[in-house]
């Protein structure tokens, strides 16, 4: 009987696998909120991070301008820190071990099982102009993605948990059919990690699709719009800065400020006791602008050398491969195709 525990010969720490679609310049809620963990992630487990450029697809891409984002996401990545070196980085749709596991799972997953994902009930309905099957099966290609690493954990939301809990029945039901053959992630819960919401409607999470410009932050916003957008933040009328009920845009400003400074709640009170909102917005936004610049020259320099860029996602498919391949060679093997 084959052993599914993760054992493989890169390393002993767990495998952790996240990917994020490059549809668009990611926003500070994005960084606060998962891709700062991913860095930090990087020193306790070995990581498989990609660009779910697959995905991203179920909704229209204009081709040129869906090129641009991904090269432009892959060096916001590294710029963030994320590590060729140390994790497995590339780009999805250059290892087409996802597309060939994901048909094998859409054939061990049951109609009803996707029919009950609320997330295609969600994007159906944003989307109505285009339901397509892809979206439909979206969760059986997310756990390709996941199984083909045997990853141990994967970071998940609140909006991914039901996909999570769909590729662990799929696994179980692929390694009860034929032996153990996947390892069943567990979803892993951020050590760190905030929900940013809506400058604009803090009830709303922070989101670059928003129609108003002024709800988000980009990485790439200069720090003039950095402090434009946080003193039009909104706010509630009491004018004390403190974490309390009915105060959304005050809750949710302390805790952009907390991310970025290290500093807790009852500091951040402290800190502005006797202040105004004026004041408060302003160091935020001063904060948030300081600790963006950094990244963005990185990103900058990164950005002016493509040749580089190219040698990184080319390695990071490499090695992706060499994994997915040994996995989708015991898969293919196991439901019965002959192979060459």
């Amino acid at each position: 009987m084959e052993n599914t525990v993760n054992t493989t010969p890169e390393t002993k720490k767990k495998r952790v696998l996240s990917m994020i679609q490059p549809t668009g310049m990611f926003t500070l809620g994005n960084y606060l909120g998962a891709l700062k963990n991913f860095v930090a992630l990087q020193n306790d487990y070995e990581c498989v991070y990609a660009l779910a450029d697959l995905h991203a697809i179920t909704v229209r891409q204009n081709p040129a301008e869906f090129r641009k984002n991904t090269l432009s996401a892959y060096a916001m990545m590294l710029a963030l820190g994320i590590d060729p070196e140390k994790s497995i980085f590339f780009i999805q749709s250059q290892v087409p071990e996802h597309a060939q596991l994901a048909w094998v799972l859409s054939c061990y997953t049951q109609f009803g099982e996707l029919s009950r994902m609320t997330q295609f009930k969600d994007k159906s309905a944003k989307h109505a102009d285009n339901v397509n099957a892809g979206l439909f099966t979206y969760p059986s290609l997310m756990a390709a993605d996941i199984l083909l690493y045997n990853a141990d954990y994967v970071p998940v939301g609140a909006d991914q948990k039901q996909h999570l809990e769909l590729c662990r029945n799929i696994a179980e039901r692929f390694n009860g059919l034929y032996s153990p053959t996947f390892v069943v992630p567990e979803g892993l819960i951020p050590k760190t990690g905030a929900r940013i919401m809506s400058l604009q409607d803090p009830t709303k999470k922070m989101s670059k699709s928003d129609e108003n410009t002024a709800g988000f932050i980009t990485m790439l916003d200069t720090p003039a719009e950095i402090m434009k957008k946080f003193k039009r933040a909104v706010t509630d009328s009491e004018a004390r800065v403190y974490y309390g009920e009915n105060k959304a845009g005050i809750n949710n400003l302390m805790g952009i400020y907390s991310c970025v400074t290290g500093k807790s709640y009852e500091q951040i009170e402290s800190e502005f006791a006797g202040k105004g909102y004026g004041d408060f917005k302003m160091a935020v936004g001063q904060a948030v602008a300081d600790h963006l610049a950094p990244i963005r020259e990185k990103y900058n320099q990164l950005m002016n050398d493509k040749p580089y860029l190219e040698s990184c996602y080319r390695a990071g498919a490499e090695k992706a491969s060499r994994i997915a391949g040994r996995t989708l060679e015991k898969v293919y093997k196991k439901v019965g195709f002959l192979q060459i």
